[in-house]
């Protein structure tokens, strides 16, 4: 893996409009992916752990966290896309060499998305209770799916600091950074939740315990390490006090909101599924669940392909280098698709292995090793609507591609879903899942070399050289 420094003098050739070799280039994303994936593997591996522990407690507490996971994951997003709203104008800023501007983002993107996060808190701590039972869930799983609920919303401020700080940190090139805080939350994770589920006997709620003590012993030191000690970040570097400035904020709801409604909506659709799901019993419930953690772990690598093409998009977009950014953003493509293609394979094989590691029972076993080697075949075009989709948001063009990914899910998706579920049950879900996890691909391939999401950096700016 190229080292940091090279990685630093790469990202400032694109600043400072140098030419950059095609081998620069690939080593350049690779030297970003790698880090970024591992911390994408490592925060999936938090859900595949609580899942992994809570599933030995039996099927009834395996059903509580699988029921509620989906609208865990809403608010997550949530937060997630308002961290992207400010994220994206700092990399922007960084690839105009204009850093001031970039510490004024990154200041701003704290005070508002900690009044965000606390606004979500309480949203969560006055619905804790009847979200379980709105989603359709038995009376043996409320009030598990609820107590992890009601802590994990009590956590979102610190989850939304651990965010926001990494992303920060990718937009100025760093990836190290948080893929090391990644590891470390995840190796606390694993630590907290063996002390709450074992020792204590907590349960269900002792796995949510474990994540949100884990979230909240790294996120103060990645945000004091990213606002204190990066030599770009670091908002002690400017001297006179600055303004609040009300158009960076107008700017990140313009990107954030679509992204934020995309994110509702597609944890919506998945809560739909999981009510789709629900009627067919505790073992599907599971299974579904299980199978959709044991999925994550091979599509993160996307995710964390994606971050980079983020980075990399956003600075030459800054910079004003269409060329380049065109160039980046196929390279990223293609190597996502060809991780994902490598890792479905894998998945195809080990399904059965993947599930048992979740769960000692025998029928959720079957059931989750099926659904998986059904998905596997769609990973490819996954990678495909993953990295494109990052790309058009590093280039700060996130209204059409929300629009995309909306259609596809409730239009393709859930309605084959709810159709096929009546007759295959929890496989007809999944076939329906890969059908449109091809589509979608194959549909934010045409946008990618359609070139669309670059016209406002090619309309405004000259052509600088590849």
């Amino acid at each position: 893996m190229l080292g940091s420094k090279s990685s630093e003098r790469l990202l400032a050739n694109i600043r400072n409009g140098l030419p950059m070799t095609q081998g620069e280039k690939l080593r350049l994303i690779v030297s970003l992916s790698i880090p970024s994936m591992l911390a994408q593997l490592t925060t999936v591996m938090m859900f595949f752990i609580d899942a992994s522990m809570v599933g030995h407690l039996g099927t009834a507490a395996s059903a509580s966290i699988g029921l509620i996971e989906p609208t865990i994951w809403l608010l997550g997003s949530v937060l997630m896309a308002a961290s992207t709203g400010f994220s994206v104008q700092v990399a922007h800023f960084i690839g105009a060499n204009d850093f001031p501007k970039a510490r004024q983002v990154y200041r701003q993107a704290l005070v508002c998305g900690m009044v965000f996060s606390l606004f979500i808190t309480l949203v969560g701590v006055l619905l804790h209770r009847p979200i379980p039972l709105w989603l359709g869930g038995g009376a043996d799983i409320v009030d598990g799916a609820s107590q992890y609920f009601l802590i994990f919303s009590c956590a979102m401020p610190f989850i939304l600091l651990f965010d926001l700080s990494g992303a920060m940190l990718k937009s100025a090139g760093n990836m190290q950074l948080p893929s090391i805080m990644s590891v470390l939350l995840c190796v606390l994770d694993v630590f907290f939740n063996y002390i709450f589920i074992y020792t204590l006997h907590l349960g269900v709620m002792g796995a949510a315990l474990g994540t949100a003590v884990a979230y909240l012993c790294v996120s103060l030191p990645i945000t004091w390490l990213a606002a204190r000690r990066n030599k770009i970040l670091a908002l002690h570097l400017d001297v006179l006090p600055t303004p609040w400035q009300w158009g960076y904020v107008h700017k990140a709801l313009k990107i954030s909101l679509p992204i934020a409604i995309q994110s509702a909506l597609m944890s919506g659709a998945q809560v739909v599924s999981t009510i789709i799901v629900a009627p067919l019993g505790n073992v599907a419930i599971a299974a579904h669940s299980f199978a959709i953690t044991a999925e994550s772990l091979c599509y993160m690598p996307g995710y964390g392909i994606g971050d980079a093409a983020t980075t990399l998009v956003g600075q030459t977009f800054g910079a004003g280098r269409s060329a380049l950014c065109r160039s980046f953003a196929r390279l990223t493509v293609g190597l996502g698709m060809s991780v994902m293609a490598a890792m479905g394979a894998i998945m195809y094989v080990f399904a059965p292995e993947m599930i048992a590691l979740l769960s000692p029972v025998a029928d959720i076993q079957a059931l989750g090793a099926s659904v998986l080697r059904i998905e596997a075949f769609a990973e490819p075009f996954f990678a495909a609507s993953i990295v494109t989709y990052s790309i058009c948001v590093g280039a700060g063009d996130t209204l059409r591609p929300a629009i995309m990914n909306l259609a596809s899910m409730w239009c393709v998706r859930l309605t084959l879903a709810a159709y096929l579920a009546r007759d295959y049950g929890l496989r007809g879900v999944w076939i329906a899942m890969a059908i449109e996890l091809t589509f979608r691909g194959l549909l934010f391939l045409y946008r990618l070399f359609r070139g669309n999401w670059l016209r406002e950096l090619e309309e405004k700016a000259p052509a600088v050289p590849a």
